[in-house]
């Protein structure tokens, strides 16, 4: 990706554009349908957000038969690494990581951003993390990649990446050396007790169990942020419950990665904020928790 520049959209020529999905595989999950038509509903803009299964292999072909009425898309697994290489241009956060959530339809192609990253950190000062002295990951995968960047956002200079292969550590690191965070690996079966941290981020499937060896973790590593929002507690959660820690789950992050994806949309700018904000976002949190 070296050279990709940043652009501007013309917003201008996004005009008769109304039409956003989000795509990905599996998708008959995604809340993303209810949270934007709340958030438009507040704005008083008639577009259209569905869903779409689109697998990796099928992808340049789905993006090719999309016509001028198309203005975005928020992408899921398996399409944000595909959709990072596909961009014409991509925000730092997407730079960094790799990883494009949201695509900005232009008349010159898609142009990439990653919310994730600026969700997580919203989330976390949502919940009371605002300036983190010390934090710890669990797992090495593609989420851990945004959240190195929003513990960054938070004012984090170093990050303990707790992985079962200690050499998955190595990308991180040098990713952080990129953006100023000094990235240490350790490992679940490390007999000295871990120190104690601010925040923990599970960047980990929902249904792993990390066996005995997490309870010291859990009792030395403040709020637990699970990012999976399916069946809640995890058996992560639980461990943190346990022994008197709080525990949230991934709900938070994808409700303000999703504003986020809002303020692409509309305003071109994930950092510009919406007109009437604090309505859309209290109209978007009702949506994500009724059904």
């Amino acid at each position: 990706m070296a050279g990709v520049v940043r652009r501007e959209p013309e917003l201008g020529m996004l005009t008769d554009r109304t039409r956003l999905a989000v795509w990905g595989d599996p998708i008959a999950h995604s809340r993303s349908p209810r949270l934007h038509a709340a958030a438009y509903g507040v704005l008083g803009l008639d577009w259209d957000y569905e869903r779409r299964q689109v697998g990796e292999a099928g992808f340049a072909n789905a993006l090719t038969d999309m016509d001028a009425t198309w203005r975005g898309l928020s992408l899921t697994m398996p399409l944000k690494h595909v959709a990072a290489k596909t961009a014409v241009s991509l925000d730092d956060a997407a730079r960094f990581t790799g990883a494009v959530n949201t695509y900005l339809l232009t008349d010159d192609g898609p142009r990439g951003f990653n919310t994730d990253v600026g969700g997580l950190a919203r989330a976390l000062h949502e919940a009371g993390v605002a300036e983190p002295r010390a934090a710890r990951i669990l797992g090495a995968g593609a989420t851990a990649t945004s959240a190195v960047l929003s513990l960054k956002e938070r004012g984090v200079r170093r990050v303990e990446v707790v992985a079962r292969r200690p050499e998955a550590v190595a990308s991180l690191a040098q990713m952080g050396e990129a953006v100023g965070v000094e990235v240490v690996g350790s490992s679940f079966a490390n007999a000295e007790t871990p120190a104690p941290v601010d925040v923990t981020i599970a960047a980990l499937p929902g249904n792993v169990d990390a066996g005995p060896g997490i309870r010291p973790f859990a009792e030395n590593g403040g709020l637990l942020v699970d990012v999976v929002y399916g069946t809640w507690p995890t058996a992560l959660a639980q461990e943190w419950i346990a022994v008197g820690n709080e525990a949230i789950n991934g709900l938070p992050m994808l409700l303000h990665q999703a504003l986020l994806q809002v303020r692409v949309f509309v305003n071109g700018d994930p950092g510009r904020p919406l007109h009437r904000e604090d309505a859309v976002l209290s109209a978007m949190r009702t949506a994500l928790v009724g059904d």
